[in-house]
């Protein structure tokens, strides 16, 4: 059955300069909270922004590396990643509460998340350690790796998540960013490219393959120069076909 409805997510708190230009157009926000990107000043100024945009607001942990901007994979044992998880997730909480905001989901960023996408004992660490800061908390994962699985066994609540421009591997990866077309630049292939996701649930791997995916939430990278009128853009059709755009609904 057609989705009717998705939560729409962008990355944000990232210095890129565009955050109040996107937030009217998104329904969740995950906030670089020190690793790549970000501190104390920029948490709580795209806090703010959430608050004031009623957007959910979530954690973006990452590899400690800013000069790659957590795009360079580590070799960090688990416990020291699920430490490292746990730390930034302390640091945006810590803004919310001075903020009267609160948490809602925690999704890793760049080469963690991809690595966490395909290890299951790193998806089950970053799951673990999001299970011990706060049980009701959602961990975005992507669609139907073996880290979204991993993770749902740890008994943390999953959204799976689909990305609106890049494209994807035939096994369901998303293209490594060093493939020159790992990047779709116009918002018309973006967008049919959600449509499909969404319609159909599968994804057109740039091989060919149809590869199932299941979408809970929408990614829209926030570091894109283009990002705000590729966020308004993905908006308006989607809510013209009828979907509407909202955050994961909180556990009862």
């Amino acid at each position: 059955m057609p989705a009717r409805r998705i939560d729409f997510n962008c990355d944000l708190g990232e210095g890129c300069g565009s955050d109040a230009a996107i937030m009217p157009f998104i329904s969740s926000a995950s906030i670089a909270s020190g690793g790549h990107a970000g501190d104390a000043a920029s948490m709580r100024t795209t806090v703010r922004l959430c608050l004031e945009h009623g957007v959910a607001i979530g954690a973006h942990p990452s590899f400690e590396d800013r000069e790659h901007f957590g795009r360079r994979e580590l070799q960090l044992p688990c416990a020291q990643i699920a430490a490292m998880v746990g730390r930034q997730i302390q640091a945006l909480a810590q803004v919310c509460g001075s903020a009267g905001a609160r948490l809602q989901h925690v999704k890793p960023h760049g080469a963690l998340y991809n690595l966490a996408a395909r290890d299951r004992d790193v998806a089950a660490a970053i799951a673990e350690a999001v299970l011990e800061f706060d049980g009701s908390l959602i961990l975005f994962m992507l669609s139907g790796s073996q880290g979204a699985a991993a993770a749902a066994e740890t008994g943390v609540r999953v959204a799976h998540e689909v990305f609106a421009e890049r494209r994807y591997e035939a096994d369901g990866r998303l293209t490594p960013r060093s493939e020159p077309d790992a990047v779709i630049e116009d918002v018309d292939t973006a967008l049919s490219q959600v449509r499909t996701m969404l319609r159909d649930g599968v994804v057109i791997a740039r091989t060919g393959q149809r590869v199932p995916v299941r979408a809970d939430t929408l990614c829209l990278h926030g570091d894109r120069a283009d990002a705000p009128a590729f966020a308004q853009a993905l908006r308006q059709a989607l809510e013209a076909d009828g979907i509407r755009i909202l955050a994961p609904a909180a556990p009862a």
